[in-house]
């Protein structure tokens, strides 16, 4: 196994852990969040700006990088790594949000979370000339996916195997199963439905792995199940008993399933091998889910906020483009230490959005990745010192005005 996890603090009567991860492109101090490259890039980053805020792991995606420039152009180029230039641990999801995205939340208001929008590429680019049955892009069988492109409406079709095959190609360190996830309205009967068909894709990923036998990387399987409590301790224990490397929680959440989906889930997980919370990257949602048991977290939100001029502060977000702003000399947070908030202005960051400037989105997503990720950095040191409680508490009131 390419992978190695070290527990090496409980957090006391809880289930949250701090550990270390080994990758064979570095190590991990979990828990971490994990910044998002979709496209083998952070949006409006370069790799070096990424590594200089903090960030330990990239997370790209398989839909996407099949679609373009190719999974095999990638493999050609040297992988994931050499491709985009990032030689730290990585990550790449296994195409199944996609298929919810493609699928039953697209052209609705349904989203993964609660009031949060969805994958905001697909719901944008797709086209009413390509849709296909009921508006769909999409359509699934026990066998896999058929789908559309969301660029130009070519036909393809998505299997177990064919991520993995994908993904190998693409070469991260930490790759995931094929699964179906599901909207949070979706029925009980459909909920299990699908959740079968999880499992299955998780056998068929696991056994074309070991096929394919690329020992570098590392394979997650998923444990789905949608809100419902028996169908989410289920679908642990089936694919806790599966020869993963690490185990990965998706599906449909709301906020208060940080303290019950996902401790139902990591109670019966292994403890000795790593947890990543697909999808999650709200403050309130971190400090819920390390207190239950995980150890990473990828979201696209921070740099999606940031290019649309809504930044991080510990006293809760602001919107840059707001006009009080326009005379603001002050940084975008005075307690922040990252590059931004130590060279420049929120009136110089208004300024930019308002002059449609491209830095604005850069200088803004520098921000908030390094307030998230520092965010978690300061939760992993709190339960080290044994004051998670006590930090949590401050932060929360002093965020969200509780």
């Amino acid at each position: 196994m390419s992978l190695e996890f070290k527990i090496e603090k409980n957090l006391n009567e809880e289930l949250g852990r701090v550990g270390v991860l080994t990758t064979p492109h570095g190590i991990i101090q979990t828990p971490a969040f994990v910044t998002v490259g979709t496209k083998a890039t952070v949006k409006a980053l370069t790799p070096e700006l990424v590594k200089d805020l903090g960030s330990q792991v990239v997370l790209a995606n398989t839909y996407h990088l099949y679609l373009q420039p190719g999974d095999n152009l990638v493999k050609e180029a040297g992988g994931l790594h050499k491709f985009m230039n990032w030689d730290g641990p990585t990550m790449t999801d296994s195409g199944g949000f996609q298929v919810f995205s493609l699928g039953e939340a697209f052209g609705d208001s349904v989203s993964k979370i609660a009031k949060k929008t969805e994958d905001e590429s697909l719901r944008s680019s797709a086209s009413n000339k390509i849709e296909g049955n009921s508006g769909r892009l999409m359509d699934i069988d026990d066998g896999g996916v058929n789908f559309r492109s969301h660029i130009d409406g070519s036909k393809h079709r998505f299997t177990p195997e064919k991520s993995i095959e994908i993904q190998h190609n693409i070469g991260a360190d930490m790759i995931f199963a094929f699964d179906e996830c599901t909207s949070p309205n979706a029925s009980y009967g459909y909920q299990k439905e699908a959740l079968d068909r999880t499992h299955r894709w998780a056998e068929r990923s696991l056994s074309q792995h070991k096929k394919l036998g690329v020992e570098e990387q590392s394979l997650f399987g998923i444990v789905q199940g949608g809100r419902f409590e028996d169908l989410r301790k289920y679908s642990a224990q089936v694919i806790s008993q599966m020869d993963f490397d690490g185990f990965g929680i998706g599906g449909s959440f709301e906020k208060e399933d940080m303290y019950t989906a996902v401790g139902w889930v990591n109670q019966i997980l292994p403890k000795e091998k790593p947890r990543h919370l697909l999808g999650i990257g709200e403050p309130e949602d971190l400090f819920g889910g390390i207190q239950n048991g995980i150890d990473l977290f990828d979201c696209v939100s921070p740099t999606r906020m940031g290019r649309n001029g809504t930044l991080h502060t510990e006293d809760g977000r602001i919107n840059i483009n707001n006009s009080k702003f326009q005379n603001d000399f002050g940084p975008i947070d005075k307690e922040c230490e990252c590059y931004v908030c130590k060279n420049y202005s929120r009136a110089y960051l208004s300024h930019l959005f308002r002059a449609k400037e491209m830095l604005a989105g850069t200088l803004a997503s520098i921000h908030n990745l390094y307030f998230i990720t520092h965010l978690v950095d300061k939760i992993r040191q709190s339960i080290l010192d044994e004051s998670f409680f006590e930090f949590k508490e401050e932060f929360l009131k002093r965020y969200y005005k509780y």
